[in-house]
């Protein structure tokens, strides 16, 4: 059965910093010869995640609208500089866009059910999303 998180993009205005930021994460990994990956580090691992890596996504909530996915491709464990041990979740780089699903505001992470994830948006619609207000009102409305 494949499971999913969904998790706040704290800081994000939209999927396009997102996005920015996936970038920014992606090159820094790669001059730290870590990879062509983005990675999320957490103090808990998830307990649940043999379930994850069975075709897996974390759902990202911006502006308490879930309106893009990616991935989940494995996790590693990392110390911190205060020698705490963390998990790594990492993601497949390419950001996919959903149909806008609304979420309020919650810690952590949580578990999402397959049967109950966003669909994904075609891909030759997915070059620009709206801003996560009009995503909310157009999703309240049924028309996205």
């Amino acid at each position: 059965m494949t499971l999913h998180l969904v998790k706040l993009c704290v800081g994000a205005n939209g999927v396009d910093d997102l996005r920015a930021w996936i970038k920014k994460r992606v090159q820094a990994n790669i001059k730290t010869g870590m990879g062509r990956c983005h990675d999320h580090v957490t103090r808990m691992h998830p307990r649940r995640a043999d379930e994850l890596l069975n075709g897996g996504s974390i759902y990202w909530v911006i502006k308490g609208v879930i309106l893009s996915r990616q991935k989940i491709i494995g996790f590693e464990k990392r110390i911190g500089q205060d020698q705490i041990e963390r998990t790594a979740i990492l993601f497949d780089p390419a950001l996919v866009l959903t149909a806008p699903s609304p979420r309020r505001a919650f810690q952590g992470w949580r578990y999402l059910q397959d049967r109950e994830a966003p669909r994904d948006i075609e891909a030759s619609s997915q070059k620009k999303s709206p801003p996560p207000e009009l995503a909310l009102e157009l999703a309240e409305l049924g028309l996205l």
